[in-house]
C-alpha cells in the first residue's frame, strides 16, 4: 500500500479546523459544518447535527480526488433521514422485549413488550445538535462533539455525558474516540453510521469493491433479525471474509442469513482484543483502500439494504441498495438481554471509552 501522504499527486495543505454555519433545524437549532484538513489535503466534513460525516475526500491512484462517503444534499434531507451518516445511540442496533433490566429494575423503552427498539428509539443521538469544541493548537486537526442525554431520555436511565473526538492525522487516518459517563447505571452502545464507497459517493454500486473482515464468527439471528446469543463459525459460508471477496458476489448468496437481511446486516465478532484491524475495503478501479481498526468486539456490516432509489443523494443522484456500505464498530445488538455477549453496562464512577480508526490509502497497479 502507498500512503496518501507519499502520493506524488497529493497537494500540499495547511492542517487545521474550519467551521461555518450549515443551517437551522426544524426546531430552530443552529447547525455548523466543521472541516478537518491534513497536510496531504485529505478533508473530513462533520455536521454538528448528529456528528454526521458528509465528506471524506481522498485521491485515487491517478491523483483524482473524490468524496468516498455517501452524502445528502442539505440539512432538510438529513432531518428527514435519521441515522444517515451519523453517530448512533444511546444504543446502536436492536433491543428486543421492549426494553431491558438492570439490577432487577425493568426499564421499558416501549409500552409494548413485543416491540423491537432500534438505535435507541426516536429521536436518538442522530437527531441532536451536538456542541462543537474544535482543537485550537497550531497544526491540530480535531474536533470534539459533546452531548448531554438527560435521565430517562427515550426510556434509558441516567444522565449521560458523551464526548466524541474526531481527529484527522498526518498519515490519512480519521480516528474517533468515544467517552461517556453516567449518573445512574445504564446501557450504552455507540457507533458511527457513515456509508463508504471508495469509488466515490456518487459513483453508484459498490458491488465491485472487495471487503475483508478479521472475524471467525458472526452473530446468529432469529426471524426478526435479533441475535439469539449464539456465535456461528463463518467457515464455508458467504460470511467468511477473512480473505478479500467481491461484495456483490457475497450479497447475492442464497444463504438463509443473507436472504433474511437481503444483503449484509450482520454482526461480525472481531478476532483478537484491544485496538486491532477489523476490516479492510479496496476499490480495484480507483486503487483506494480503507482499513478499519477498533477496540470494539463487533463490526456490523450493512449494505444499505433498505435503499430503494427513492432517496436523493448529493449531486441529485438516487441512492440504491449496494451503493455504499456501513462498517459500524460496536457491541452486539440486544446485548442487554443477552448475557452471552460482552456487557454494555455502564455504572456511575466508570468511564466508557472506545476507539475506532479509518485509515485511507492507495494501491498502485503492478508495474506503475
Amino acid at each position: 500500500m502507498m500512503s496518501l501522504l507519499a502520493a506524488a499527486t497529493a497537494a500540499a495543505a495547511t492542517p487545521g479546523v474550519a467551521r461555518a454555519p450549515y443551517g437551522i433545524t426544524k426546531a430552530g437549532a443552529a447547525v455548523e459544518r466543521i472541516v478537518l484538513t491534513n497536510p496531504s489535503g485529505m478533508r473530513v466534513g462533520i455536521l454538528t447535527l448528529g456528528g454526521i460525516i458528509d465528506e471524506i475526500t481522498v485521491p485515487a491512484r491517478d491523483g483524482r480526488r473524490a468524496n468516498v462517503v455517501l452524502a445528502l444534499p442539505d440539512l432538510a434531507a438529513y432531518e428527514a433521514k435519521p441515522n444517515f451518516g451519523s453517530l448512533v445511540g444511546r444504543y446502536a442496533g436492536r433491543i428486543s422485549r421492549g426494553g431491558f433490566s438492570i439490577d432487577g429494575t425493568r426499564y421499558p423503552l416501549s409500552a409494548d413488550p413485543e416491540v423491537v427498539v432500534s438505535h435507541g428509539g426516536v429521536p436518538n443521538f442522530a437527531a441532536k445538535v451536538w456542541r462543537a469544541e474544535p482543537c485550537t493548537e497550531a497544526g491540530c486537526s480535531a474536533v470534539t462533539l459533546h452531548y448531554t442525554s438527560p435521565d430517562g431520555e427515550n426510556g434509558f436511565p441516567g444522565t449521560l455525558e458523551i464526548a466524541v473526538t474526531y481527529t484527522l492525522t498526518a498519515d490519512d487516518t480519521l480516528r474517533l474516540d468515544y467517552a461517556a459517563t453516567t449518573s445512574r447505571a445504564t446501557v450504552l452502545n455507540l457507533t458511527h453510521h457513515a456509508y463508504f464507497n471508495l469509488a466515490g459517493g456518487t459513483s453508484g454500486s459498490a458491488d465491485n469493491q472487495n471487503l475483508q473482515i478479521n472475524a471467525s464468527r458472526i452473530a446468529e439471528l432469529d426471524a426478526r433479525r435479533i441475535p439469539t446469543g449464539a456465535l456461528l463459525p463463518v467457515d464455508g459460508t458467504p460470511f467468511d471474509l477473512r480473505t478479500p471477496a467481491r461484495i456483490g458476489d457475497r450479497i447475492g448468496s442464497t444463504h438463509p442469513l443473507m436472504l433474511l437481511a437481503r444483503g449484509f446486516d450482520h454482526g461480525f465478532a472481531i478476532d483478537g482484543s484491544g485496538l486491532r484491524l477489523a476490516a479492510r475495503a479496496f476499490d480495484p478501479a480507483s486503487g483506494r483502500s480503507l482499513e478499519v481498526s477498533t477496540t470494539e468486539p463487533s463490526l456490523q456490516v450493512y449494505t444499505a439494504n433498505s435503499f430503494d432509489g427513492s432517496l436523493i443523494g448529493a449531486g441529485g443522484r438516487t441512492i440504491r441498495q449496494g451503493d455504499g456500505y456501513a462498517l459500524e464498530t460496536q457491541h452486539f445488538p440486544d446485548s442487554p438481554n443477552r448475557p452471552e455477549f460482552p456487557s454494555t453496562l455502564l455504572r456511575p464512577g466508570e468511564t466508557f471509552r472506545s476507539t475506532t480508526s479509518f485509515r485511507f490509502g492507495v494501491e498502485r497497479k503492478a508495474g506503475d
